[in-house]
């Protein structure tokens, strides 16, 4: 299985410039697809409806968004924007199998005075996969505070950690004459946080290296992919000044739990992409 994960920066790239079919062409070939910033009725890409458009650039697979900030839009002149259009920004999984389920998880905020601080979300999706029922996320934690990101992956790790307890989206289902759902173990936790290895936020996740051991894998603590692979460099990046090209940091990261460890296959990120501020990380699970 191929994943990706790909905040978009509302569809415009390094160049300025909008536009979501170099979006998905860079994204082609990759089954199971996390995206990050993506907007409904949003003045800066013309109050476009991004998950339709970009779901419509992959006809076979199966999709959900998760709008974790709602807004109201004042009526435009002329008829535009529409009475009734609201602002959306959100995260949005796509799979080339079924989403039996999704929920979106509402981070933990506080109130900023002069810096905008949009609510931030998880997007969660169960996904029917040929090995087996697997739980995708999608994340994007917030940008200027670290220790707000540390509260939100504390939040977000103890969610992911009490799914097999809470049972997603929906229990009892019988009540709606529909199957159980799955509750499956394994997890991939792809998205934007905003924090650079090793940073305090980093290691509350994935955990505190040891100086002799380093990490060893353990229940309920989630595995950084490109770290397992040693596909760090020194100078790795997912993220770029638009302008000033030489500012680069890596904010993108996948996390697997335990469970995927061992089926890690290949990992990097993609530089060479221009469709947005941040790079695609790609990372291959084998069966």
């Amino acid at each position: 299985m191929k994943f990706a994960s790909y905040n978009i920066q509302y569809g415009f790239g390094l160049d300025g410039i909008y536009d979501l079919g170099r979006i998905a062409e860079t994204l082609d070939g990759a089954d199971i697809i996390a995206l990050q910033e993506v907007t409904r009725g949003f003045s800066r890409n013309d109050f476009s409806d991004m998950p339709a458009d970009l779901a419509a650039f992959f006809p076979n697979h199966f999709w959900v968004y998760g709008p974790a900030c709602d807004l109201h839009v004042d009526a435009g002149e002329e008829g535009f924007p529409p009475r009734g259009t609201r602002f959306q920004f959100g995260n949005m999984i796509l799979s080339r199998w079924p989403i039996l389920s999704a929920r979106t998880l509402l981070l933990p905020r506080s109130r900023t005075v002069s810096k905008i601080n949009l609510q931030r979300g998880a997007t969660e999706a169960v996904i029917h996969t040929p090995e087996g029922a697997l739980r995708v996320y999608s994340v994007h934690l917030d940008h200027v505070s670290p220790d707000e990101r540390i509260r939100q992956l504390a939040y977000l790790n103890e969610r992911i950690n009490a799914f097999p307890f809470e049972g997603g989206c929906l229990s009892g289902a019988c009540e709606f004459e529909i199957t159980d759902l799955p509750l499956p173990e394994d997890y991939v936790i792809l998205g934007d946080f905003n924090m650079v290895p090793e940073s305090p936020e980093y290691c509350s996740f994935a955990g505190t290296k040891d100086g002799y051991y380093g990490r060893v894998p353990r229940i309920g603590t989630p595995v950084d992919a490109l770290a397992a692979l040693e596909g760090y460099a020194p100078a790795s990046y997912s993220w770029m000044d638009p302008k000033n090209h030489g500012k680069r940091m890596h904010l993108d990261y996948c996390f697997v739990s335990c469970g995927l460890h061992g089926r890690l296959k290949s990992a990097h990120v993609d530089t060479a992409s221009v469709g947005s501020d941040h790079f695609p990380v790609w990372v291959e699970i084998g069966g």
